[in-house]
């Protein structure tokens, strides 16, 4: 059986004079497993993490404070997340926004700058960065699970919005996207065969999916106030519908003159795919642990099935059936 490891407990093992000498033990004690683009994943509290981010997920869950205006968006990893930046800060920054797309292609043109992870932007160099010089309201992503996120920010009163994706979807762009990183570190890519057995085993970035996605299913059926929770789907079907969802959460809502001026309609031209598919976004660097990938190779539903067999669906159908049975929550697979 795994030995879970309290946050306390690490927390006290870096604090002495050697922290690098003792996370380096810490990590002799955890499993670890090979993930899909030949890097390795580190499981702690029954997740797996890219060993490269595991010390700056340690970081932000110590030295994270969250401030009750704050906003936090989350997601299992290529759900969606860089769409839901583009939303938020959208939505929250709306009274700046210009008439035209041409002038403000600027706010399309890095999400991950003016939302930044919490793993891999802003702990990721630095143990306990200033915060300070962030504006209100400060709006954060991660892809860390509900249950692993710093106790501020389930405690406080700051709003969370997670976005999740049709498994089978998402495990293909993820693995698009890490072939994709590979080329730039030329590891050894695990044939689609494997990745996929190991998704089936909930061996996965951040995973398994089943935990991650009823991790924040639940805490929003606990508080519909703190947690929103969106399907990429459904975002997909209806934007206008979800814009206005957005806004009416984080307490912000259009007025009547804004939806009379055609607001809504103007933030989801600006977040359609093809401004969010500009090059700038494709080559956009995300810090040292992923480099140069393709954030939007493909923004469709049901491209799974140009890559997986009808058998290969049937499998990860059962599994999904059994980890969800009796949450209420489902997945057209």
């Amino acid at each position: 059986m795994e030995q879970k490891k309290c946050l306390n407990c690490i927390s006290a093992q870096v604090d002495n004079n050697n922290p690098e000498d003792d996370f380096q033990e810490l990590l002799q004690t955890l499993e670890q497993q090979t993930n899909w683009d030949g890097s390795q994943l580190v499981k702690y509290d029954r997740v797996w993490y890219p060993l490269k981010i595991f010390w700056p997920v340690l970081s932000a869950q110590k030295y994270f404070k969250a401030k009750d205006s704050n906003i936090i968006l989350a997601s299992i990893p290529k759900s969606g997340i860089v769409w839901l930046k583009v939303l938020a800060f959208l939505i929250t920054n709306r009274s700046n926004i210009c008439s035209t797309i041409d002038q403000n292609t600027l706010l399309l043109s890095r999400p991950h700058k003016v939302v930044p992870f919490l793993e891999f932007d802003l702990y990721l160099n630095e143990e306990n960065p200033d915060l300070q010089h962030f504006s209100n309201p400060r709006i954060f992503s991660t892809h860390i699970p509900f249950k692993s996120l710093p106790d501020s920010i389930r405690e406080s009163e700051c709003k969370i919005i997670y976005v999740c994706r049709n498994p089978l979807d998402q495990f293909i762009s993820e693995r698009h996207f890490l072939i994709e990183k590979n080329k730039i570190e030329k590891g050894a890519v695990i044939e689609l065969n494997e990745s996929f057995d190991k998704f089936c085993q909930g061996i996965n970035p951040f995973g398994p999916f089943w935990d991650h996605t009823l991790g924040y299913w639940n805490a929003h059926l606990k508080n519909h106030e703190k947690v929103l929770f969106l399907k990429y789907e459904d975002l997909k079907q209806d934007i206008t519908f979800h814009i206005k969802k957005i806004a009416e959460f984080l307490k912000c809502p259009f007025t009547q003159d804004e939806e009379e001026q055609g607001r809504i309609e103007q933030i989801s031209k600006l977040c359609s795919f093809e401004n969010l598919n500009m090059k700038v976004n494709k080559t956009e660097y995300l810090v040292d642990v992923m480099e140069k990938p393709s954030f939007f190779r493909n923004s469709g539903v049901g491209d799974w099935t140009n890559y997986l067999t009808p058998a290969m669906a049937e499998r990860f159908q059962k599994i999904m059936e059994s980890k969800m049975e009796g949450s209420g929550l489902m997945f057209k697979i």
